[in-house]
Protein backbone atom coordinates (compact mmCIF):
# COMPACT_ATOMS: atom_id res chain seq x y z
CA UNK A 1 0.00 0.00 0.00
CA UNK A 2 2.89 2.82 0.76
CA UNK A 3 4.77 1.85 -2.30
CA UNK A 4 1.72 1.97 -4.46
CA UNK A 5 1.03 5.45 -2.62
CA UNK A 6 4.50 7.27 -2.90
CA UNK A 7 4.28 5.99 -6.68
CA UNK A 8 0.43 6.98 -7.46
CA UNK A 9 -0.67 9.60 -4.91
CA UNK A 10 -2.43 13.33 -6.23
CA UNK A 11 -0.20 16.28 -6.47
CA UNK A 12 -2.34 17.88 -3.85
CA UNK A 13 -1.27 21.90 -2.67
CA UNK A 14 -2.19 20.59 1.47
CA UNK A 15 0.39 17.61 0.41
CA UNK A 16 3.32 20.19 0.04
CA UNK A 17 4.37 19.72 3.53
CA UNK A 18 3.35 18.45 7.09
CA UNK A 19 2.01 22.19 8.19
CA UNK A 20 -0.62 20.84 10.77
CA UNK A 21 -2.67 24.43 10.05
CA UNK A 22 -2.80 23.57 6.46
CA UNK A 23 -3.78 20.13 6.69
CA UNK A 24 -6.29 21.40 9.18
CA UNK A 25 -7.79 23.42 6.65
CA UNK A 26 -7.77 20.86 3.82
CA UNK A 27 -9.24 18.31 6.24
CA UNK A 28 -11.99 21.07 7.02
CA UNK A 29 -13.14 21.83 3.57
CA UNK A 30 -13.20 18.61 2.26
CA UNK A 31 -15.71 17.41 4.31
CA UNK A 32 -18.93 16.74 2.24
CA UNK A 33 -16.81 18.65 -0.88
CA UNK A 34 -15.01 16.86 -3.46
CA UNK A 35 -10.96 17.47 -4.00
CA UNK A 36 -11.09 19.40 -7.21
CA UNK A 37 -13.17 21.77 -5.84
CA UNK A 38 -11.66 22.37 -2.49
CA UNK A 39 -8.23 23.18 -4.50
CA UNK A 40 -8.72 26.46 -5.44
CA UNK A 41 -10.74 27.49 -2.19
CA UNK A 42 -7.57 25.80 -0.14
CA UNK A 43 -5.41 27.89 -2.49
CA UNK A 44 -7.11 31.46 -1.80
CA UNK A 45 -7.68 30.34 2.06
CA UNK A 46 -4.16 29.80 2.75
CA UNK A 47 -3.44 33.02 0.84
CA UNK A 48 -5.61 35.14 2.64
CA UNK A 49 -4.81 33.41 5.67
CA UNK A 50 -1.66 32.05 5.52
CA UNK A 51 -1.17 31.65 9.29
CA UNK A 52 -3.25 30.07 12.23
CA UNK A 53 -2.76 33.44 14.15
CA UNK A 54 -3.93 35.19 10.72
CA UNK A 55 -7.18 33.20 10.82
CA UNK A 56 -8.14 33.79 14.76
CA UNK A 57 -7.35 37.35 13.93
CA UNK A 58 -9.24 37.99 10.90
CA UNK A 59 -12.91 39.31 10.95
CA UNK A 60 -15.49 36.44 10.61
CA UNK A 61 -16.94 38.31 7.27
CA UNK A 62 -13.84 37.79 6.03
CA UNK A 63 -13.62 34.41 6.41
CA UNK A 64 -17.18 33.56 5.37
CA UNK A 65 -16.39 35.51 2.15
CA UNK A 66 -13.37 33.67 1.74
CA UNK A 67 -15.47 30.09 1.94
CA UNK A 68 -18.47 31.56 -0.12
CA UNK A 69 -19.60 28.59 -2.40
CA UNK A 70 -18.58 26.11 -0.31
CA UNK A 71 -21.36 25.99 1.91
CA UNK A 72 -21.87 24.32 5.14
CA UNK A 73 -20.61 27.53 6.89
CA UNK A 74 -20.02 26.35 10.28
CA UNK A 75 -17.39 24.78 8.95
CA UNK A 76 -15.68 28.04 8.40
CA UNK A 77 -16.75 29.12 12.09
CA UNK A 78 -15.79 26.02 14.02
CA UNK A 79 -12.48 26.52 11.84
CA UNK A 80 -11.67 30.08 13.20
CA UNK A 81 -13.34 29.53 16.54
CA UNK A 82 -10.68 26.53 16.86
CA UNK A 83 -8.04 28.50 15.43
CA UNK A 84 -8.61 31.00 18.29
CA UNK A 85 -8.70 27.87 20.81
CA UNK A 86 -5.05 27.19 19.53
CA UNK A 87 -4.22 30.84 20.26
CA UNK A 88 -5.27 31.40 23.77
CA UNK A 89 -4.27 27.86 24.62
CA UNK A 90 -1.36 26.82 22.89
CA UNK A 91 0.67 29.61 22.14
CA UNK A 92 -0.13 29.24 18.62
CA UNK A 93 1.12 26.14 17.84
CA UNK A 94 -1.26 23.15 16.70
CA UNK A 95 -0.89 20.39 19.83
CA UNK A 96 0.17 16.94 19.22
CA UNK A 97 -1.87 15.34 20.94
CA UNK A 98 -5.13 13.19 20.61
CA UNK A 99 -7.27 15.09 23.60
CA UNK A 100 -5.74 18.53 23.16
CA UNK A 101 -6.90 18.02 19.34
CA UNK A 102 -10.05 16.68 19.98
CA UNK A 103 -11.09 19.22 21.79
CA UNK A 104 -10.30 21.96 19.39
CA UNK A 105 -14.08 23.31 18.04
CA UNK A 106 -15.81 21.73 14.82
CA UNK A 107 -12.87 18.64 15.31
CA UNK A 108 -14.45 15.47 15.29
CA UNK A 109 -12.33 11.77 15.62
CA UNK A 110 -11.30 11.80 11.96
CA UNK A 111 -10.01 15.16 11.70
CA UNK A 112 -8.15 14.29 14.59
CA UNK A 113 -6.80 11.67 13.09
CA UNK A 114 -5.96 13.14 9.78
CA UNK A 115 -3.97 16.00 12.07
CA UNK A 116 -2.61 13.76 14.20
CA UNK A 117 -0.84 11.16 11.90
CA UNK A 118 -0.39 13.36 8.38
CA UNK A 119 0.87 15.94 10.45
CA UNK A 120 3.15 14.36 13.38
CA UNK A 121 2.73 10.34 12.10
CA UNK A 122 1.15 9.80 15.32
CA UNK A 123 -0.50 5.76 14.75
CA UNK A 124 -3.47 7.51 14.66
CA UNK A 125 -6.66 6.23 12.81
CA UNK A 126 -8.69 8.42 10.13
CA UNK A 127 -11.65 6.88 8.98
CA UNK A 128 -13.67 8.62 6.36
CA UNK A 129 -15.98 7.13 3.76
CA UNK A 130 -12.92 6.22 1.35
CA UNK A 131 -11.61 4.46 4.43
CA UNK A 132 -14.77 2.81 5.74
CA UNK A 133 -15.53 1.30 1.81
CA UNK A 134 -12.09 0.17 1.38
CA UNK A 135 -11.14 -1.93 4.85
CA UNK A 136 -15.51 -2.91 4.35
CA UNK A 137 -14.32 -4.51 1.35
CA UNK A 138 -10.60 -5.98 2.20
CA UNK A 139 -12.33 -7.82 4.94
CA UNK A 140 -15.85 -8.39 3.81
CA UNK A 141 -17.31 -6.82 6.48
CA UNK A 142 -21.21 -6.99 6.63
CA UNK A 143 -22.08 -4.53 9.06
CA UNK A 144 -23.92 -1.31 8.34
CA UNK A 145 -21.53 1.69 7.84
CA UNK A 146 -24.29 4.01 8.61
CA UNK A 147 -24.35 2.60 12.90
CA UNK A 148 -22.19 4.45 14.97
CA UNK A 149 -20.92 1.09 16.50
CA UNK A 150 -19.89 0.19 12.61
CA UNK A 151 -17.59 2.75 12.65
CA UNK A 152 -16.02 1.94 16.11
CA UNK A 153 -15.37 -1.06 14.92
CA UNK A 154 -13.53 0.34 11.47
CA UNK A 155 -11.87 2.51 13.48
CA UNK A 156 -10.20 0.13 15.97
CA UNK A 157 -9.37 -1.94 12.93
CA UNK A 158 -7.77 0.48 10.50
CA UNK A 159 -5.74 1.81 13.98
CA UNK A 160 -4.20 -1.94 14.26
CA UNK A 161 -2.79 -1.72 10.68
CA UNK A 162 -0.67 1.28 11.43
CA UNK A 163 2.70 0.56 10.34
CA UNK A 164 5.08 2.03 12.56
CA UNK A 165 6.78 4.99 11.42
CA UNK A 166 4.45 5.85 8.16
CA UNK A 167 0.62 6.51 10.28
CA UNK A 168 0.48 9.57 7.59
CA UNK A 169 1.53 7.91 4.55
CA UNK A 170 -0.74 5.01 5.31
CA UNK A 171 -3.99 6.52 5.83
CA UNK A 172 -3.53 8.77 3.14
CA UNK A 173 -3.01 5.23 0.78
CA UNK A 174 -6.55 4.00 1.84
CA UNK A 175 -8.32 7.35 1.30
CA UNK A 176 -6.30 7.55 -1.56
CA UNK A 177 -7.32 4.29 -2.77
CA UNK A 178 -11.08 4.58 -2.27
CA UNK A 179 -10.86 7.75 -4.16
CA UNK A 180 -8.63 6.61 -7.06
CA UNK A 181 -9.42 2.61 -7.39
CA UNK A 182 -11.78 1.58 -4.65
CA UNK A 183 -14.29 4.04 -5.75
CA UNK A 184 -18.43 3.14 -4.94
CA UNK A 185 -19.34 2.09 -8.46
CA UNK A 186 -17.41 0.20 -10.82
CA UNK A 187 -14.08 -0.56 -8.48
CA UNK A 188 -11.14 -0.55 -10.59
CA UNK A 189 -10.40 -3.56 -8.98
CA UNK A 190 -7.46 -5.16 -11.50
CA UNK A 191 -5.19 -1.81 -10.72
CA UNK A 192 -5.59 -2.37 -6.95
CA UNK A 193 -2.19 -3.47 -5.03
CA UNK A 194 -4.12 -5.53 -2.73
CA UNK A 195 -6.81 -7.16 -4.95
CA UNK A 196 -5.00 -10.78 -4.48
CA UNK A 197 -5.83 -10.25 -1.00
CA UNK A 198 -9.26 -8.59 -1.14
CA UNK A 199 -11.84 -10.96 0.74
CA UNK A 200 -14.72 -9.12 -0.86
CA UNK A 201 -12.95 -9.18 -4.70
CA UNK A 202 -12.91 -13.34 -3.51
CA UNK A 203 -16.28 -13.80 -2.49
CA UNK A 204 -17.72 -11.57 -5.77
CA UNK A 205 -19.24 -8.89 -3.55
CA UNK A 206 -16.98 -5.59 -4.47
CA UNK A 207 -19.88 -3.79 -5.40
CA UNK A 208 -22.21 -4.95 -3.07
CA UNK A 209 -20.34 -3.70 -0.32
CA UNK A 210 -20.23 -1.77 2.01
CA UNK A 211 -23.32 -2.35 3.50
CA UNK A 212 -25.12 1.23 4.53
CA UNK A 213 -29.23 2.11 5.40
CA UNK A 214 -30.62 4.61 3.24
CA UNK A 215 -30.85 8.40 5.09
CA UNK A 216 -34.23 10.01 4.67
CA UNK A 217 -34.84 11.94 1.95
CA UNK A 218 -34.38 15.50 2.75
CA UNK A 219 -38.11 17.31 4.31
CA UNK A 220 -39.60 19.80 1.59
CA UNK A 221 -40.61 23.00 2.87
CA UNK A 222 -42.22 25.57 0.82
CA UNK A 223 -40.96 28.86 1.42
CA UNK A 224 -42.45 32.45 0.16
CA UNK A 225 -39.77 35.04 -0.18
CA UNK A 226 -39.53 38.61 -1.25
CA UNK A 227 -37.47 40.20 -3.34
CA UNK A 228 -38.15 43.97 -2.54
CA UNK A 229 -35.62 46.52 -4.19
CA UNK A 230 -35.19 50.47 -3.41
CA UNK A 231 -35.93 53.36 -5.16
CA UNK A 232 -34.47 57.36 -4.53
CA UNK A 233 -31.57 56.76 -2.82
CA UNK A 234 -31.48 54.12 -2.42
CA UNK A 235 -32.00 52.87 -6.20
CA UNK A 236 -30.19 49.63 -7.03
CA UNK A 237 -30.35 48.28 -3.89
CA UNK A 238 -31.81 45.27 -2.27
CA UNK A 239 -33.34 44.70 0.73
CA UNK A 240 -31.69 41.52 2.83
CA UNK A 241 -31.95 40.48 7.16
CA UNK A 242 -29.55 38.95 9.03
CA UNK A 243 -30.63 35.24 10.10
CA UNK A 244 -30.63 34.69 14.18
CA UNK A 245 -27.27 33.48 15.77
CA UNK A 246 -27.78 30.07 16.37
CA UNK A 247 -29.60 27.34 13.58
CA UNK A 248 -29.82 26.72 10.37
CA UNK A 249 -26.95 29.21 8.29
CA UNK A 250 -26.85 31.50 11.67
CA UNK A 251 -25.86 34.91 11.30
CA UNK A 252 -26.44 34.65 7.21
CA UNK A 253 -27.86 36.73 5.29
CA UNK A 254 -30.98 36.43 3.20
CA UNK A 255 -34.31 37.60 1.11
CA UNK A 256 -37.38 38.13 3.86
CA UNK A 257 -38.73 34.94 3.68
CA UNK A 258 -41.76 32.65 5.40
CA UNK A 259 -42.65 29.15 5.70
CA UNK A 260 -46.22 28.00 3.89
CA UNK A 261 -47.13 25.82 6.18
CA UNK A 262 -50.15 24.32 3.98
CA UNK A 263 -51.55 25.85 1.48
CA UNK A 264 -54.30 28.57 2.26
CA UNK A 265 -58.12 27.25 2.16
CA UNK A 266 -59.85 27.79 -1.57
CA UNK A 267 -56.44 28.72 -2.74
CA UNK A 268 -56.58 30.85 -5.69
CA UNK A 269 -53.01 30.16 -7.25
CA UNK A 270 -49.85 32.92 -7.04
CA UNK A 271 -52.33 35.44 -6.02
CA UNK A 272 -53.56 33.86 -2.88
CA UNK A 273 -49.87 32.86 -1.91
CA UNK A 274 -48.77 36.58 -2.30
CA UNK A 275 -51.71 37.64 0.05
CA UNK A 276 -49.60 35.07 2.93
CA UNK A 277 -46.31 36.58 2.10
CA UNK A 278 -47.98 40.35 2.64
CA UNK A 279 -49.57 39.53 5.71
CA UNK A 280 -46.74 37.30 7.39
CA UNK A 281 -44.01 39.75 6.58
CA UNK A 282 -46.18 42.51 8.19
CA UNK A 283 -46.42 40.56 11.52
CA UNK A 284 -43.30 39.21 11.60
CA UNK A 285 -41.01 42.09 10.47
CA UNK A 286 -43.48 44.74 10.66
CA UNK A 287 -42.65 44.67 6.68
CA UNK A 288 -45.54 46.54 4.84
CA UNK A 289 -44.42 45.31 0.82
CA UNK A 290 -47.24 45.36 -2.14
CA UNK A 291 -46.08 42.38 -4.23
CA UNK A 292 -46.00 43.33 -7.83
CA UNK A 293 -46.09 39.68 -9.62
CA UNK A 294 -44.49 36.31 -9.22
CA UNK A 295 -40.60 36.19 -10.30
CA UNK A 296 -39.05 32.91 -10.22
CA UNK A 297 -38.58 29.74 -8.44
CA UNK A 298 -35.81 28.02 -6.59
CA UNK A 299 -34.69 25.30 -5.08
CA UNK A 300 -32.13 24.53 -2.46
CA UNK A 301 -31.24 21.88 -1.00
CA UNK A 302 -29.56 21.09 2.68
CA UNK A 303 -28.57 17.13 3.83
CA UNK A 304 -32.08 17.47 5.92
CA UNK A 305 -34.20 19.88 4.22
CA UNK A 306 -35.19 20.82 0.60
CA UNK A 307 -36.53 24.86 0.10
CA UNK A 308 -39.07 24.95 -2.70
CA UNK A 309 -39.10 29.02 -2.25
Amino acid sequence: MLAWYRANKRQLPWRENRNPYRIWVSEIMLQQTRVDTVIPYFLRFIERFPTLQALAEAPEPEVLKCWEGLGYYSRARNLQAGAQQVVQLYDGIVPNDKAAVSGLKGVGPYTAGAILSIAFDRPEPAVDGNVMRVLSRYFLLEEDIAKPSTRAGIERLAASLIPDGAAGDFNQAIMELGALVCTPKSPGCLLCPVMAHCSGRAAGRETELPLKSKAKPPRPELRLAALIEGSGEREGQVLVRKRPDTGLLARMWELPHVQLLAEPANAAGDETRMGVLVRALAADARLLVRPRRLWMAAEHVFSHIRWDV
